[in-house]
């Protein structure tokens, strides 16, 4: 019994991430600056252009709801950005052109200070050593896919980003935790630190802030909102519920926390280095998550965060009012295509990625 509710349960945190990810497409062009009026309308920014292509973008600079909301072009986002000592460009996990403006941020950002890193949700810890030997061009990029336990859509998503740092000489840093420490966590809770020992110890962040607050009340609202809330059971008492939620919550944080603490001790041991990391939207929107925790390692850091946001309708993009409050940039994009229609399709892409769960595991 044990053992199956802890396959559902993994089940449902891939599930949830899959289904938020979308199949990439290659980016040939630019998106040219787009001139457009920003209308406030029924609690909805409306835009007076449209999102021609899935290849193109709009960015809202929005300072965190400090100013007016304003269409601007990339180059005038870099100038601001290259002010912040760590900046954050939150993704949609597979969207092109979100991750070709990841790209194009950080060759900017590199052109106005080029002691400058990059730090990613996309490459666990323990694959470390893997990148740098990979960067020093001791190996080969299907060695980094494959022993670097690298994402599956790497080639098209994240390449343009380490091969750039490859080719200028710059560090990338696997930031992430473990993905079956991850559901070791979401098992056991923050109680399974305390019996790792050795390397594995310093692949997950030293302790998890598990504490009250809005991030932790935005994450069990979108805990609510998913399949995921529903597979505690009827038969699960109300203590129980609430235990199982701290537990995913936890999980979550886990994530949080190593990311913030690999990009804390990155710029410890390099004075004066900036960083630009990498990440689901999730973690770094309202300056939550990760960037939160990385200040209370540092309060004195500058930080920024770009949040993406998949408008409704392209042809006449618009955004809700209260998500100007995201990061210091909104960048809009093309929507996704539903990844299911019948609930048979669901079901067989769940037996379809038994596997990869499994292997993912608590094993530990």
């Amino acid at each position: 019994m044990r053992e199956s509710k802890h396959l559902i349960t993994a089940m449902t945190m891939a599930l949830t991430v899959m289904l938020s990810a979308c199949t990439p497409d290659e980016i040939t062009r630019e998106a040219p600056p787009v001139a457009s009026a920003i209308s406030l309308v029924d609690g909805k920014y409306t835009l007076s252009s449209e999102i021609p292509s899935f290849s193109d973008f709009i960015l809202v600079e929005t300072q965190m709801g400090t100013v007016t909301p304003r269409v601007v072009d990339l180059k005038t986002a870099v100038n601001d950005l290259a002010q912040y000592d760590v900046v954050f460009v939150g993704e949609a996990h597979g969207h092109a052109t979100s991750h070709y403006v990841q790209s194009k941020i950080f060759s900017g950002l590199y052109g106005k200070h080029n002691n400058i890193a990059l730090s990613m949700e996309q490459f666990e810890r323990s694959a470390q050593p893997i990148m740098d030997q990979y960067l020093a061009g001791e190996i080969g990029e299907e060695t980094l896919v494959h022993d670097g336990k690298a994402w599956d859509h790497y080639r098209s998503s994240y390449r343009p980003m380490v091969e750039f740092a490859r080719n200028k000489g710059l560090a990338v840093i696997a930031a992430e935790v473990p993905g079956n420490m991850v559901s070791c966590v979401g098992e056991e809770g923050p109680a399974f630190l305390d019996r790792l020992s050795g390397e594995p110890r310093s692949w997950i962040a030293k302790e998890l802030h598990t504490e009250d607050g809005a991030y932790k009340d935005r994450y069990l609202s979108f805990l609510a909102m998913t399949a995921g809330h529903r597979v505690e059971g009827a038969d699960m008492t109300e203590e129980e519920k609430a235990e199982k939620r701290f537990r995913r919550f936890a999980a979550q944080v886990s994530r949080d926390d190593t990311m913030a603490e690999s990009i804390y001790m990155h710029m410890q041991a390099n004075p004066g280095r900036k960083v630009m990391h990498i990440n689901g939207s999730f973690h770094s929107a309202g300056l939550l998550g990760t960037v939160e925790r990385l200040k209370a390692h540092n309060p004195e850091l500058k930080l920024a965060n770009i949040h993406p946001i998949l408008v409704d309708d392209p042809e006449n993009p618009s955004f809700d009012a209260d998500l100007v409050g995201e990061g210091q940039y909104l960048l809009l994009i093309y929507p996704t295509p539903k990844r299911f229609v019948k609930m048979s399709n669901i079901n067989a892409f769940i037996k379809r990625t038994k596997k990869k769960i499994d292997e993912n595991r608590c094993g530990y």
